[in-house]
């Protein structure tokens, strides 16, 4: 094995060659992707992150440096020297950038030996994850990986180029924080200095960056690391990127229209695709009334559709005391649903069974007769109403729920997004980006009794429902906005409380009281109190955006080092039991349980 030879110099990279290089001499650097020896010459793909460049030993050449090239395996590290010729006639391939010439090889230096790896560095494998976690450096290799960390970077390039343009300042702010309460459980750092006392990861920058506009930076951006110790889900990592953002004299349309143009700013650089401007709205409202979901994918119709009132004094007992408890009913039409076997709608109750639902009804139309289990209850009246209503005709298939106006929503809504894929009603190309606004400011806890902040405690109301906190907060709409793209929502933001007595006065209504908000909050209660300009921001999950971009299925495969489904590091083994030293000069003494 040889040194690193710095006369060898790099010329290209290996997705750069073309045939109007045919004839210039060049240097490649790269891994071994494939070897083929076709008894005497030897083929080699030569691979970088830009590419892959076939490269010939050919004894006819150089028969000592063939000779040497037999040793060559898979992932092998080297470095050659030769001319660019075109391929043969028929031999040129098509698929790859470089498919037209090869380098005839007159020097190479191997740089390092490999063993076999555990899978095959290429595109389409059929491998465990984990097993792609614990080589995750082998599994970046494989050009979709780099493809997509590429377009990682190329969006925080365009993300910074564009902000900087718009007059924001790129300002850090603290990895160890105050522990405040966010909605997530925080993820705690011990104080060796301090015994007994803990920093906390940031959940976001949202203190610091309010701080930051009374401080009167007036346009902040930074894309920063956050942290939740959140229960596991499928999609859910530890730590996660945003582009965070926060902006002084602005109103919600101010904050839309910049956020606009930066989302344009990304969408071309990762995808090269140039969005149509403005996007559309949906109120909250309309949004749960349509789709169920607040973070709606419009690609495709197939919306609820409530019909409460059509059995507002039906003598069907499921549905009067759902009606007389104050509670909702709602349904789905399926155009070519009657042909869906019980197997079929079975599959359907039992996703809406994941959201709360305690059932699900249903009607088949057929020629001459309904379909279900629940029609012989329903009067003739309710039948004709219910027709009229859903447009009902032969070949539909009808589902309903009955519950809570939450219950039905969430199960629904997510049965329309279910259906979306099961029926191919999507359209995979389409990019349906929609703005949700006019959330309500509060929902309520029945089991805590207390009202909770639907985005989060520093979420100003609309102007005009300020007044509405004194006495019917529950009807105050938030002056906040959600982006929402296919389904996802990739951004989330508000205008932010800017008058300490109205920030006071929601920490109250959030069942905060004074001594409680002085203490987890009184910095940012303080700085109200000197001059804060009114202000809002928008978090982006970049991480999420990326996902998108690059057409994966998960955003693991869009970040470098992931942690797994159950939020460990199969690579470093993390998080790991440390030293008992370490715990010694923490004050920390562990109570392990059997």
């Amino acid at each position: 094995m040889a040194q690193f030879i710095q006369e060898l110099k790099r010329t290209h990279s290996c997705g750069a060659l073309r045939g109007a290089n045919v004839g210039e001499e060049v240097v490649l650097y790269g891994w071994v992707a494939t070897r083929r020896d076709h008894g005497g010459v030897m083929f080699v793909d030569l691979r970088d992150r830009e590419g892959i460049t076939q490269i010939v030993f050919n004894p006819e050449i150089n028969d000592k440096i063939h000779e040497l090239a037999k040793v060559l395996r898979s992932e092998y590290v080297l470095g050659i020297k030769g001319k660019v010729e075109r391929r043969p006639e028929g031999m040129q391939n098509s698929k790859l950038p470089t498919g037209e010439i090869e380098i005839k090889v007159s020097e190479f230096e191997l740089f390092n030996s490999a063993k076999t790896p555990p899978f095959p560095i290429e595109d389409e494998i059929d491998v465990n994850e984990d097993l792609r976690l614990k080589y995750r450096y082998l599994d970046l290799r494989r050009p979709k990986m780099q493809k997509n960390l590429k377009v990682r970077h190329q969006v925080m390039q365009a993300t910074r180029k564009y902000l900087d343009h718009q007059g924001f300042l790129e300002i850090e702010t603290p990895m160890l924080a105050k522990s405040t309460p966010e909605g997530a459980r925080d993820y705690l750092v011990p104080s060796r200095i301090y015994p007994g006392k803990f920093f906390a990861l940031p959940q976001s920058p949202q203190l610091f960056k309010q701080l930051l506009m009374v401080s009167g930076m007036e346009r902040y951006m930074q894309i920063t690391k956050c942290f939740r110790d959140e229960d596991l889900r499928a999609d859910r990592q530890p730590e996660f990127t945003q582009i965070d953002l926060e902006m002084s004299f602005v109103s919600r349309e101010d904050v839309i229209s910049i956020m606009e143009g930066l989302v344009k700013e990304i969408w071309k650089a990762g995808a090269g695709i140039d969005l149509k401007m403005p996007f559309p709205r949906l109120s909250y409202q309309e949004s749960i009334a349509r789709y169920g979901l607040d973070a709606p994918d419009t690609r495709f119709d197939l919306e609820l559709q409530e019909i409460t009132e059509v059995f507002k004094n039906t003598q069907f007992k499921v549905f009067a005391n759902v009606v007389a408890k104050g509670g909702i009913i709602k349904a789905i039409k399926i155009e070519k649903g009657a042909d869906f076997s019980r197997s079929e709608i079975d599959e359907l109750e039992k996703q809406t069974a994941i959201y709360g639902a305690k059932g699900m009804a249903w009607i088949k139309v057929l020629p001459n007769e309904w379909q279900s289990p629940i029609v012989k209850f329903f009067s003739d009246d309710e039948k004709k109403l219910l027709e009229s209503k859903l447009s009902m005709k032969e070949g539909n298939l009808v589902v309903f729920c009955a519950d809570k106006p939450k219950v039905v929503n969430d199960a629904l809504g997510n049965l329309r997004e279910f259906l979306g894929t099961k029926l191919n009603l999507i359209d995979a190309s389409q990019l349906n980006f929609v703005w949700v606004v006019d959330f309500p400011m509060f929902d309520y806890d029945e089991a805590e009794k207390r009202h909770v902040a639907v985005h989060h405690p520093f979420t100003s109301a609309k102007p005009e429902d300020l007044s509405l906190l004194d006495l019917e907060p529950l009807k105050a709409k938030a002056d906040a906005y959600d982006l929402v793209l296919n389904g996802n929502e990739i951004g989330g933001g508000s205008i932010r409380i800017h008058s300490m007595e109205v920030q006071k006065k929601v920490f109250k209504l959030l069942g905060i009281e004074e001594e409680e908000a002085r203490e987890k909050f009184g910095f940012l209660l303080e700085a109200l109190d000197f001059g804060a300009p009114p202000h809002g921001g928008i978090a982006f999950g970049l991480d999420r955006i990326v996902m998108l971009l690059t057409r994966t299925d998960s955003i693991r495969d869009v970040i470098a080092f992931p942690k797994t489904q159950k939020a460990v590091c199969p690579m470093t083994e993390a998080p790991s039991e440390v030293a008992a030293k370490q715990l010694l000069e923490l004050g920390i003494k562990l109570n392990k349980q059997n």
